[in-house]
């Protein structure tokens, strides 16, 4: 049985929804320290001028260093939501699949959640519910406790969720090879893979083709169904 672990992130690219995609159980690290400047508060568009950044604004109960994800409250009020959709609305308007996509995710982005976890969670729920991937979710926070970090505590993780397989993206290698080959998970006898996931090429809006940016990007280009097929590729 394969899993990925990943802290959830606002509106990510294309290789994390090919991710889940991937496994049988995707687990959200939602109970590790927020790192503000990371793609967990943050992530791209484009726009005619190039790529726009959409940022959320977070309250860190416990100072900087010590506000977990799952802790980090959202202080993002109507106005600011209005400027992302605003954003949003401006550069895809014209859009070959505006019409489908605008309502879906602006009922996303005004949800009534508080929580930065919950807001980005479900929204990739939302998203991976419409390219028809069935894994299953689990939340870390909920299944494991302890004070083991990095690949001991993907090892961990991994045996709560009964799985023989971790699927890592390529670049989460620096850590869990730091010391040895494999790491943690190949010491316990867990098979480890890491994703291969060539971008595909898809057409845009504004010219030249600008990859990683948020999954919306290929939504409003290709829509739901050509979405899934360019996600699903091996």
């Amino acid at each position: 049985m394969k899993c990925a672990i990943m802290q959830p992130t606002y509106l990510p690219w294309c290789g994390y929804f090919n991710l889940i995609h991937s496994v049988d159980k995707f687990i959200f690290l939602d109970d590790v320290k927020l790192e503000k400047s990371n793609w967990q508060v943050r992530n791209r568009i484009k726009s005619a001028n190039g790529e726009l950044m959409l940022s959320l604004s977070v309250n860190l109960p416990h100072g900087r260093m010590n506000t977990m994800i799952n802790q980090a409250q959202l202080d993002f009020t109507r106005t600011c939501k209005v400027k992302h959709l605003k954003s949003i609305y401006t550069n895809y308007r014209k859009s070959p699949y505006f019409e489908q996509i605008f309502p879906f995710i602006e009922a996303q982005i005004l949800s009534s959640h508080s929580q930065l976890s919950h807001f980005t969670i479900d929204i990739i729920k939302s998203i991976a519910k419409e390219l028809h991937i069935d894994t299953e979710f689990y939340l870390a926070s909920e299944i494991s406790h302890s004070d083991k970090v990095k690949d001991e505590r993907l090892v961990e993780i991994c045996n709560q969720v009964g799985a023989n397989e971790y699927i890592s993206p390529i670049g989460a290698a620096n850590y869990i090879e730091k010391t040895s080959p494999g790491g943690a998970i190949a010491k316990n006898g867990i098979t480890l893979t890491y994703q291969k996931f060539p971008h595909p090429v898809y057409p845009q809006l504004y010219g030249e083709f600008i990859s990683h940016l948020s999954m919306i990007d290929m939504l409003f280009n290709c829509g739901f169904y050509q979405s899934s097929k360019l996600i699903k590729q091996k």
